[in-house]
């Protein structure tokens, strides 16, 4: 009788665990990331005309082609260029280097005037600057190609970042000067330092021209973020890198200016200003743009002709990533929305977290 009762207790116990466990496992499975391809097109089929009311396309530059395409998957314009080009949202010019008042068009493909005055063009948004011969001045113009204002310097300009209503330059010397938009006051100039050879390798300011990130130096390079403080510039974070890269590099202002994505030699680095939190992230490639959308950051990187596409959660966390072979490529995204360019083909994919 002893031994019935003692298989019985046994049964009851493992029922009861058996049952214990099912509850305690049976949790809904946690969220995941979907992308869901939504159409691919070739950016060689004939422009489709579009009126552009309520909103922009997004413009994508792959190889030797420029143009704009809409969410719906439209190519509203499509030029090959056998030389240069510069494109944004808003303007694009297609040149060569011999090219004296270029003509540029918005994203309508209206021309909307000619620069008046000989040098590079470039398109950040809605604001125009040239980039003088020689690489050490450059002029910001008006909506109608006019100079609006010139700044002038005898040291090459190494990195450059324009927002709204600042734009930033970071030079050879290992200096950066912080410009107002509208006027080209020089609102402050600085050197990170903190290393044997000062040069900025990369710079972002944020958008209300508050902080200032930047990677700079050989021997050691550090990555270093700057405030502005009225006239002066005080630095709050900076870290020593434990490699270093000898040409220009990525540095991006995301997340509402909370953080900051940057690029040094086999890494990807991540800082969030308003915990004071930061974390790198060991990749194998040259970082060579950085979008996001809600919740997500993503990074595209380039090794020889492999590209590989970074999903970040904007806790700083890697999601995961994937790569594809090819000549050229970008990433672009809108809301939720993924547009992955390749060579002569753009795709887009829906992003949900189900």
């Amino acid at each position: 009788m002893k031994t019935k009762r003692h298989i019985g207790v046994f049964v009851l116990i493992a029922f009861l665990f058996i049952v214990l466990y099912i509850c305690l496992a049976a949790r809904p499975l946690g969220k995941e990331y979907h992308f869901t391809p939504e159409w691919k097109k070739s950016i060689t089929l004939p422009p489709v005309q579009k009126d552009f009311k309520d909103s922009k396309p997004v413009f994508f530059k792959l190889g030797q082609s420029i143009g704009y395409f809409t969410p719906e998957g439209d190519i509203t314009t499509s030029k090959t260029f056998p030389f240069r080009a510069s494109i944004s949202s808003d303007y694009y010019a297609v040149y060569n280097s011999e090219d004296k008042n270029i003509a540029f068009f918005d994203y309508k493909n209206q021309e909307k005037g000619a620069l008046a005055i000989s040098g590079y063009p470039f398109f950040e948004e809605d604001r125009i600057f040239v980039f003088m011969p020689g690489g050490a001045s450059f002029a910001r113009c008006a909506d109608d190609g006019s100079v609006m204002w010139i700044y002038e310097n005898i040291v090459p300009i190494t990195a450059f970042s324009s927002k709204e209503n600042f734009t930033a330059a970071g030079y050879a010397d290992g200096t950066i000067k912080i410009f107002a938009n509208e006027s080209g006051t020089e609102l402050s100039g600085f050197a990170p330092g903190g290393s044997d050879y000062n040069v900025i390798l990369g710079l972002d300011v944020s958008s209300d021209g508050k902080y200032i990130a930047s990677v700079s130096g050989q021997n050691r390079q550090r990555f270093v973020i700057s405030k502005l403080d009225g006239s002066q510039t005080k630095i709050i974070h900076h870290d020593y890198l434990d490699s270093s890269l000898n040409r220009r590099t990525v540095v991006k202002f995301c997340d509402n200016d909370r953080q900051v994505i940057y690029n040094y030699d086999g890494y990807m680095g991540i800082y969030n200003i308003t915990e004071n939190k930061g974390t790198q992230i060991k990749i194998d490639c040259t970082i060579t743009a950085v979008e996001e959308t809600d919740s997500l950051f993503f990074v595209l990187g380039k090794k020889d002709k492999e590209y590989t596409v970074f999903i970040i959660e904007k806790t700083q966390t890697l999601d995961g990533s994937f790569t594809f072979t090819a000549d050229s490529a970008f990433i672009k995204t809108s809301e939720n929305d993924l547009y992955i360019g390749q060579d002569t083909t753009i795709s887009k994919m829906k992003v949900s977290k189900e």
